[in-house]
């Protein structure tokens, strides 16, 4: 039985832009008016039929279109194109493609949203030092990766007198500027998130409050909202204090430099031996974390390095990690937890929190098959501890890297984090299963996330500083608003990943590469293979996605029948040209390919 429906109304209309290119067959004349297929970059959408006068204007140029009617004798919509983006294969033109496809708002910020900001001159008055915990005598300092320039936090640990640590996390005071109901704060509510592609960051509040004046800059005083904790040499927290504070930092870090200084005994000032407490205590939480049912994963995320000159990407690989990274990454993790259980506290039926589901046993069922097919430990998911002790069980002598596919795999198993409001769920849904934590929110980068900014009103709020407007005090209000911020959310990782993809086709361009592979899924068609050399991933098709394929194909499919997944392979990687002149990686069997 099959439901049927009809649809009686359209409430609102779904009309969106596409990116794309117009079809030209070769010896096609340009002038006059012309009827053309515009083909979308993105390949789940339709061909639209356009008409036009200006053919030799429009050809090898990226244009946006608009679907205006779909006529029932036509096979494909009609609609214009609203916009020419540029030349295709440019870079502009092509960042251009990925934020429009994103649906990122990317336009210059308003003069009414200007208008909202301090003037540059800007700086403490003593009148506000007067009215926040002065902790500009403390070390502290940020680390991050490099480079970077909205700096959201930074941190500070010295010796108390009874030999037990005060810890401090510093979080730039971003609201003390974001005023909420102002047209800034409206345009904020709307971006809800900045977005990091390779080459530029789109912002979600003007450079002014991003890089100068709420960014945690070295050797510069800020106000920042801090969590402050007195704690043992086990990791103890023995008392806590929230606080609108000044800061001073001494030193703003890479995660590498960072490293270096911990490493350096030759090194004994305040900042390093703050350094070293915290890499100490960030250990012991990290195990306390792990032995609760946190889990590790693995990521395939890479990074392109740019020529600073050119704008060229000169290398593509996997993310270089530090030992800091993780040690920030602690301190961060528990002054979410921590500022999340104070806002419920306060505001049990409104409090802006982050859950993230338990997995379904479905959502394993194709990773528990390979699993068995390849005679590895099956992987216990009744629960998150379950799960972590397995995985890290699920081990191959002859090749260690295999774990850390598995670890990824998994991650892809998983159901997304989301923004919610306490009113809408009991208490034992707002777990956060990958963290193992009761209880969650996001706290620690209110400059490039506008639900960290929600936050920091509550906490000011549960703290007296504040009272609450209206509509933070209404779930439905906030409802709208997680909605809104999830969405933003991921459509920002979406554009930063066609982001990468794009600028790993630009690095590609003209050349031919040899590497191993793992293969990471089979399907019909095709099998998945991951290059850890380039943390690339791409599909060996072993027949046309749209049918055919004959002898050779035949060939292909018979050398792939028998790959399992896990299985290590040597293939070659390229470049190739869609038909709406996309480049795109191609992976082939070092076997079935070319001679080159």
């Amino acid at each position: 039985f099959l439901p049927s429906a009809r649809v009686e109304a359209v409430l609102q209309s779904g009309r969106r832009e596409f990116c794309g290119v117009l079809q030209f067959h070769e010896g096609q004349a340009l002038s006059g008016t012309q009827k053309l297929l515009f083909l979308p970059t993105a390949k789940r959408f339709p061909r639209v039929r356009i008409t036009t006068s200006q053919a030799a204007l429009l050809k090898d140029k990226r244009l946006v279109v608009v679907v205006d009617d779909w006529p029932e004798d036509s096979a494909y919509p009609v609609g214009h194109y609203t916009q020419i983006l540029g030349p295709i294969g440019d870079r502009e033109t092509e960042a251009k493609v990925v934020l429009i496809e994103n649906d990122i708002p990317f336009y210059e910020f308003s003069a009414e949203v200007l208008g909202c900001l301090p003037q540059e001159d800007w700086r403490i008055t003593e009148e506000e030092v007067a009215k926040r915990w002065d902790l500009r005598d403390r070390d502290v300092c940020s680390v991050d990766p490099p480079g970077c320039k909205d700096i959201d936090d930074a941190l500070h640990c010295r010796e108390l007198p009874n030999g037990n640590l005060e810890v401090g996390v510093h979080i730039a005071d971003v609201t003390h500027f974001l005023a909420e109901g102002t047209a800034m704060d409206k345009e904020a509510q709307k971006r809800a998130t900045s977005v990091y592609l390779v080459d530029r960051r789109i912002d979600m509040l003007p450079k002014l409050l991003t890089e100068i004046l709420c960014s945690l800059r070295g050797k510069e005083e800020s106000l920042a909202f801090s969590v402050v904790w007195e704690m043992t040499r086990k990791a103890e927290i023995v008392s806590e204090r929230f606080a609108k504070t000044v800061v001073l930092s001494r030193a703003a870090l890479s995660y590498e430099v960072a490293n270096q200084r911990i490493l350096d005994t030759t090194l004994t000032d305040g900042v390093t031996v703050g350094l070293r407490h915290l890499m100490a205590l960030s250990k012991l939480l990290k195990q306390r974390r792990v032995d609760n049912g946190a889990l590790e994963l693995a990521s395939s995320e890479m990074k392109v390095k740019l020529d600073l000159e050119t704008g060229d990407p000169v290398s593509v690989a996997r993310y270089e990690t530090f030992p800091t990274c993780s040690m920030v990454e602690e301190f961060m993790l528990l002054a979410n937890v921590q500022v999340a259980a104070k806002i419920h506290s306060a505001f049990p039926t409104h409090a802006f929190l982050r859950r993230h589901p338990a997995p379904s046993e479905a959502q394993f069922e194709g990773l528990l098959e390979a699993l068995q097919a390849r005679g590895l430990p099956r992987l216990d998911i009744r629960n998150s501890k379950a799960l972590a002790r397995s995985l890290d069980a699920c081990c191959c002598d002859s090749d260690p890297f295999v774990n850390t596919l598995v670890r990824m795999l998994t991650t892809r198993c998983m159901q997304q984090a989301k923004y919610f409001c306490s009113g809408y769920f009991p208490y034992g849904e707002f777990h956060h299963y990958g963290l193992a934590a009761p209880i969650y929110t996001h706290f620690t980068s209110p400059i490039r996330r506008y639900a960290d900014d929600i936050v920091h009103r509550q906490l000011a709020a549960a703290l007296g500083i504040l009272t609450l407007s209206e509509q933070m005090t209404d779930k439905a209000h906030l409802h709208e608003l997680a909605d809104n911020i999830n969405y933003r959310h991921t459509q920002a990782q979406y554009a930063g990943r066609d982001s990468i993809n794009l600028h790993t086709g630009f690095f590609f361009k003209g050349r031919v590469e040899r590497c191993e592979g793992y293969v990471v899924f089979k399907r019909e068609n095709g099998i998945a293979v991951f290059v850890p050399k380039f943390g690339i991933e791409g599909v060996v098709w072993t027949k046309p996605t749209t049918g055919g394929g004959g002898e050779a194909a035949s060939k292909k499919r018979d050398r792939t029948a028998g790959l399992r997944v896990f299985d290590k392979v040597e293939v070659q990687l390229s470049i190739s040209t869609d038909e709406s002149s996309r480049s795109a990686l191609t992976i082939r069997l070092v076997d079935d390919s070319t001679a080159e």
